[in-house]
């Protein structure tokens, strides 16, 4: 269940074994494996196989735009207070910078993209945020606020890992004359890749000095942030809205 975490102490030998296996690995690869059947569904979903294609209907890309340029606000804000948590100045400045960043883009969809993709302003305003946005949103910030930092910044990673990793196996199967591709250089892009490379750098030495129950957290709420991506993604393809 999403956001269904209840942690179980750790006792006995299987459990000991498996915190040394999870130890000597690196979080986010050990993440990216658990999650990899996960993320193999997400890269299957229609909407990224026919953005890949370049078949999207521009209703369903437009919903997509409107409620990522929601959600990148929030993103923002969710970066923002990881930035206050941070252990070090060095983390404080990568995630300021991240928020600053995730906020600059949101700019940008509203100057760039939502122009060439005919989404007005007086449509943007007039659409709220669609129930998975709006989960997802809260998600963040709820794990921003209420847990600690190495738990709410591995709540945080799917977001750039995952739209990084689409990016690039859409890249590499859209078609020529894509009407997306200015979409797809964006997140397939090497600058966009080498911040991802950076964020999973501070995760993974988080979660060397961590506790065994401090790793299964961060797992799980890793977990829950990939299912949310799939259900975004989700979510565009269907237009989701509220039901009344």
């Amino acid at each position: 269940m999403i956001g269904g975490f209840v942690h179980r102490p750790l006792g006995g030998v299987q459990d000991f074994v498996r915190h040394t296996m999870t130890s000597t690995a690196r979080f986010t690869d050990a993440a990216w494996q658990r999650n990899l059947p996960l993320f193999n569904a997400t890269l299957a979903l229609p909407f990224n196989r026919e953005l890949a294609a370049g078949t999207l209907s521009r209703e369903r890309f437009q919903h997509y735009m409107i409620q990522d340029a929601h959600y990148l606000v929030a993103f923002g804000r969710s970066l923002a207070v990881a930035a206050a948590k941070a252990h070090d100045a060095e983390g404080v400045v990568q995630f300021a910078k991240a928020a600053e960043e995730a906020v600059v883009v949101e700019r940008a969809l509203h100057d760039g993209f939502m122009r060439e993709y005919a989404v007005s302003a007086a449509q943007f305003a007039a659409t709220p945020l669609s129930p998975v946005c709006h989960h997802y949103v809260h998600y963040l910030q709820s794990m921003g606020w209420s847990r600690s930092y190495p738990v709410a910044l591995a709540a945080l990673l799917p977001c750039f890992w995952i739209y990084a990793e689409v990016g690039r196996d859409i890249l590499a199967e859209a078609q020529p004359n894509n009407p997306y591709q200015s979409w797809v250089d964006t997140y397939a892009g090497d600058e966009f890749h080498a911040l991802v490379a950076r964020v999973r750098a501070t995760i993974d030495q988080l979660a060397a000095q961590a506790d065994a129950r401090t790793l299964e957290e961060m797992h799980q709420a890793y977990t829950d942030a990939a299912r949310l991506e799939w259900m975004f993604w989700d979510s565009a393809y269907r237009l989701g809205q509220w039901p009344c």
